[in-house]
């Protein structure tokens, strides 16, 4: 059974930053990608990054790039989310999830038809 742990959500403070790890099993970790999307409270759930199979190819939304670096640890079946300068509008439950595809879509990743299986989510919340 494919199965995906978000954690790493805390408080934190306005720019400050937080490490989130997802931790997945049950399928052939390095053949697919993983996205990170995040939803907050009466918004809809939008893409963050997506990292390609290997780790070589990443992509972010525009509201976070140059603030959060996406990778992977193909052996321990990890992919983290390293988020700095975090600022208040950050503030949401952030879920990973697996394409099932190796690559990320330069125009498709963000969508969230584009994955098939998601984790609980853990909740970010950054502070004025």
């Amino acid at each position: 059974e494919v199965q995906l742990q978000a954690s790493g959500g805390g408080l934190v403070r306005s720019g400050g930053s937080r490490r989130l790890s997802c931790a997945a099993s049950g399928f052939t970790f390095a053949g697919f990608a993983i996205g990170w999307f995040r939803q907050a409270p009466g918004k809809d759930r939008e893409g963050v990054s997506c990292i390609s199979g290997t780790g070589h190819s990443t992509y972010y939304s525009s509201f976070v790039r140059g603030r959060f670096t996406i990778s992977r640890d193909n052996e321990k079946n990890i992919v983290s989310l390293r988020m700095n300068n975090l600022k208040p509008e950050d503030t949401a439950v952030y879920y990973c999830a697996v394409r099932l595809v190796a690559d990320c879509s330069p125009t498709e990743w963000p969508q969230r038809t584009q994955y098939g299986y998601w984790g609980q989510g853990t909740q970010v919340t950054v502070s004025s």
